[in-house]
């Protein structure tokens, strides 16, 4: 048993002892919430699920993007840890059976972290959901997203830019964000006019004018846009485009002189040309406007002492160079006799610590407007892109494998989701991508 879980068994202890109500902010209560999410800090979670189940209560920590469970606690304790967690989050405490979002500060071992708070009420009780925003870690400069020297050189061309439309697609939890926090950290702040609008604000960027969205009360992207479009903005930082309203008016801004960083839910980089036409915008519009569309998702990083290399199976040799048939010969990869797997540590049981993203980066040109205007489909653009030398999100997984940065099981368990996702869309008589894109 872990420190941390003894002290939570000890408070656990303290609280049988005192009878403590569910309601009143007591001393138990208190320790029990405040060594769970120093547990989960301190593990370098992204995420704490607080779960009731019938008898006990289950918490589950995401690491690397993989749930664990980490404590199972008395059912007993339910109803004060909610409590708490909602006087935290400043959310109604009679409120159990609609979901409600709050958040707030804590400081941790000299660190002060955000918590992003969801509630959601199930069978046995609300389920609570913690996103943790480590604000010391600060912004992740872009050397450090895990893009490839061409696909780095490709971004700060398109950010460069005095105007267009750059779009970073991929599901809930692929890194989005981040990819754009560390977009604005990289732009002039000081002689450009820089406004976001977020939702919710994750990160607070120094010289970056930022704005929470608030559907409820009628301010959303859409309404956002066209107030920002009056703040006289150089760039502007849109968090989600989701209907067909905001790509309208993001695809204005860009053509009225501005530079829009937007997301938006697609499979992949070229998706994001029929998304929009989908959505309603014209082609002709989105021609002269689209200068950049990402697709990413989030791999798990080798640990650097549990990396053991094995040869490359014939079939998997095989398999190699049928993904990248279809480049022209000076952009194919030369393909190793050896690859890299995870070896479990001592310091490193799963062999894997930390992530990075794989891309695909499609920027336009003459001939992508001209496919634009003339034949918008996937299949065009793919014929187009390729002839360029894109890559797609599971050859740059591929080339990580083959340095050493990602372990080669991991890469082909990228391939097995990113099939899942398109065929989950194609079975969508809705075609509702954002559905689909769900995790």
């Amino acid at each position: 048993m872990t420190e941390d879980e003894k002290n939570i068994q000890a408070a656990i202890d303290e609280q049988e002892q005192t009878g403590t109500s569910y309601i009143r902010e007591d001393a138990p209560v208190i320790k029990i919430v405040a060594t769970i999410l120093r547990y989960a800090v301190d593990g370098r979670a992204s995420d704490v699920h607080i779960e009731p189940m019938e008898k006990k209560i289950k918490v589950r920590f995401r690491v690397d993007g993989i749930l664990h469970t980490s404590l199972m606690l008395p059912k007993k304790t339910h109803r004060a840890i909610v409590a708490r967690v909602k006087v935290l989050a400043s959310m109604r405490l009679d409120e159990r059976r609609k979901p409600q979002d709050g958040r707030f500060s804590a400081t941790i071992s000299g660190r002060k972290i955000d918590f992003r708070v969801s509630t959601f009420p199930t069978y046995f009780g609300e389920k609570i959901v913690m996103r943790i925003l480590d604000r010391e870690k600060g912004f992740v400069p872009m050397t450090e997203l895990g893009l490839s020297e061409r696909n780095l050189q490709l971004m700060r061309q398109a950010i460069s830019k005095p105007h267009g439309l750059i779009l970073i697609s991929g599901p809930t939890g692929s890194g989005k964000s981040t990819t754009l926090y560390s977009i604005l950290s990289e732009l002039d702040r000081e002689t450009k006019n820089i406004l976001s609008l977020e939702d919710p604000i994750e990160y607070h960027v120094e010289g970056v004018n930022q704005s929470q969205v608030r559907p409820e009360i009628g301010y959303t992207f859409a309404n956002g846009l066209r107030t920002t479009l009056r703040q006289d903005p150089d760039i502007i930082m849109v968090g989600e485009i989701r209907d067909g309203e905001t790509a309208r008016l993001a695809v204005q801004a860009a053509l009225t002189g501005h530079l829009v960083l937007s997301t938006i839910h697609t499979n992949s980089a070229i998706g994001v040309v029929p998304r929009l036409v989908d959505m309603g915008v014209d082609p002709y519009l989105i021609a002269p406007t689209l200068v950049l569309s990402v697709a990413q998702r989030l791999v798990r990083r080798l640990c650097p002492n549990a990396a053991v290399k094995r040869p490359l199976t014939e079939a998997e040799y095989v398999m190699m160079e049928r993904e990248f048939a279809d480049l022209p010969p000076q952009f194919r990869p030369q393909i190793p006799t050896e690859v890299y797997e995870a070896q479990p540590t001592p310091d490193c049981p799963t062999g894997m610590r930390g992530r990075l993203a794989v891309f695909e980066l499609l920027p336009t040109g003459s001939e992508f407007e001209k496919a634009i205007l003339e034949n918008p489909s996937e299949e065009n653009i793919r014929r187009i892109a390729r002839a360029h030398g894109m890559l797609t999100m599971k050859e740059d997984a591929v080339l990580k494998a083959f340095s050493g940065e990602i372990p080669f099981s991991e890469m082909e368990k990228l391939g097995g989701q990113l099939l899942a996702e398109v065929v989950k869309f194609d079975n969508d008589e809705n075609g509702n991508l954002e559905n689909n894109m769900q995790p």
